[in-house]
């Protein structure tokens, strides 16, 4: 049998897939176990083989449709296949223009570039140069590190505990950004579930401030002028934790009276996520460097870096792929949607709603231990609820007390529980929802859906999330009862009902 797509025979078993041979996509599931590394990775957690999209709706080779909370890990503003982004793209190609430059300048770039300036922050847009970086985000991050090394001299880099994206050790990239001689300092990241210091709150919020400012106080602190310091307005791997803005006023004070530039990551954060254009608008803050990835493509890949004019060198090299005129494209038409649409401003609104909910939820189930987040990016922190006795959910952070819900200082926080994210990930997918985990045990359940997504989709995923919660909660926690040790005089308990699964 033979296959056509878009008026081309499909020979390629990939064409042969695109155009819905199911015999080509069948052998996908079976393969990619035995050809790809045991690590990690979104395949084996979600087991789920994309042929369409549209909007927040995928569609698997099984023929089953999935609400999709996770938009590409951030990456789809518009969610999947918008047809602003599908045009620009194929603008870009029906016009013969090169798919692919070097760092030269075109048409398209100087439309993206253009777009861009317009959502900027004021303050940084009056006076900001765009550098084009390679496609990851870690390309973006080490070459805002090396502008600020240039232009002070120094080599330190300030970070912070739980930063976006992270290794195995646990430090964030502007370690492995760094050159061998340089020193990356970590600084406690303020929290209210897990606070560093126990206490949450301003209070809380308060002693990380100070922190930093013992640090930054210079050599008589053990620690030298750093070249700069890296952000996220909301962190993301981290958890889903939102700086608090006034944190985030005195951290941009202190750099500033000490000429210590300012980089924030707004990589999953940026182009109206967090119910501003940019996170760091919410606080007010004008910082020296932004670090720009992921929704910024338009789903392809693209990064830069936009910083102050006086923090340029002129060091070459910008990667092997700067000059992505698709991406540049799908980019431009994604800001120009976004801001024109009014998009940040609908992500504040539903995804307040959303919290309302979830935190209502929250007070029905004891395995919630936080729910948090800024516009539509939201996190519900999954605990042990009985302390966790068998070993898989320990792994708190945090020495505790945790902060109550009226504000005042409550008891500690109950443990980690990752089992139970798991499990309440394979729950959703049941039911038709991909949703992700973050945080340092991945016992955070994160929500990214697209902006476009409307009150009646919410509400769907919201019932989805709530039958997968209160499953996965019930059959962990009944099935760990019964299989405690028992003193043999007593009698064995009797099993607790409506342990079943649904079918």
């Amino acid at each position: 049998m033979e296959f056509t797509y878009e008026g081309r025979k499909a020979t390629s078993p990939a064409v042969r897939a695109a155009a819905g041979d199911t015999t080509a996509r069948e052998g996908v599931p079976r393969r990619q176990p035995a050809r790809e590394p045991t690590a990690h990775t979104y395949a084996r957690a979600l087991p789920v083989v994309p042929v369409r999209a549209r909007g927040m709706t995928i569609e698997g080779a099984d023929g089953r449709r999935y609400l999709d909370c996770l938009s590409g890990g951030g990456t789809l503003a518009l969610g999947h296949n918008h047809p602003v982004v599908l045009e620009a793209i194929r603008k870009v190609i029906d016009s013969g223009a090169p798919l692919h430059v070097p760092d030269l300048a075109t048409p398209v770039k100087d439309a993206f570039v253009t777009e861009l300036f317009r959502t900027l922050p004021p303050g940084l847009a009056d006076r900001a140069h765009v550098r084009f970086c390679g496609p990851a985000g870690t390309d973006a991050v080490a070459t805002a590190l090396r502008l600020v090394r240039a232009a002070t001299g120094r080599t330190g880099v300030l970070a912070f505990t739980g930063a976006h994206p992270a290794p195995a050790g646990g430090s964030p990239d502007a370690t492995r950004a760094a050159p061998s001689d340089a020193q990356t300092t970590l600084l406690p990241y303020p929290q209210d579930y897990r606070c560093p210091f126990g206490i949450g709150g301003e209070r809380g919020a308060e002693l990380a401030a100070r922190w930093t400012e013992t640090v930054l106080g210079g050599p008589a602190t053990g620690v030298p002028l750093p070249a700069g310091m890296i952000l996220e307005p909301v962190q993301g791997d981290g958890g889903v934790l939102p700086a608090p803005d006034a944190w985030l006023r005195r951290i941009r004070r202190l750099t500033a009276d000490r000429s210590v530039p300012l980089i924030v990551d707004e990589t999953l954060t940026g182009v109206g996520r967090t119910g501003a254009f940019w996170a760091v608008e919410h606080s007010g803050v004008t910082p020296d460097a932004m670090v720009l990835s992921a929704a910024i493509g338009g789903s392809l890949p693209l990064t830069v870096v936009v910083h102050r004019d006086d923090l340029d060198d002129r060091a070459p090299g910008a990667g092997t792929f700067p000059g992505n005129q698709l991406a540049m494209a799908a980019g431009t038409a994604v800001l120009g949607h976004v801001r024109e649409n009014g998009l940040a401003a609908h992500a504040a609104g539903l995804g307040a709603r959303m919290l309302d909910r979830l935190r209502t939820l929250a007070g029905e189930l004891a395995c919630v231990g936080e729910v948090r987040g800024r516009g539509l990016m939201i996190g519900i922190e999954l605990v042990d609820p009985e302390g966790g006795d068998d070993g898989s959910d320990r792994g708190t952070t945090g020495p505790g007390p945790a902060v109550a819900p009226d504000g005042t200082a409550g008891g500690r926080p109950r443990p980690a529980a990752p089992g139970l994210a798991a499990a309440v990930r394979r729950e959703c997918l049941r039911r038709g929802l991909i949703i992700d985990l973050s945080g340092p045990c991945a016992s955070v359940v994160r929500l990214l859906p697209p902006l476009t997504t409307t009150d009646e989709q919410a509400g769907v995923v919201l019932d989805r999330l709530a039958d997968a919660l209160q499953t996965a909660a019930r059959d962990r926690f009944a099935h760990r009862r019964t299989e405690q040790p028992r003193h043999p005089h007593h009698a064995p308990p009797r099993p607790a009902g409506g342990t079943e699964p649904p079918g």
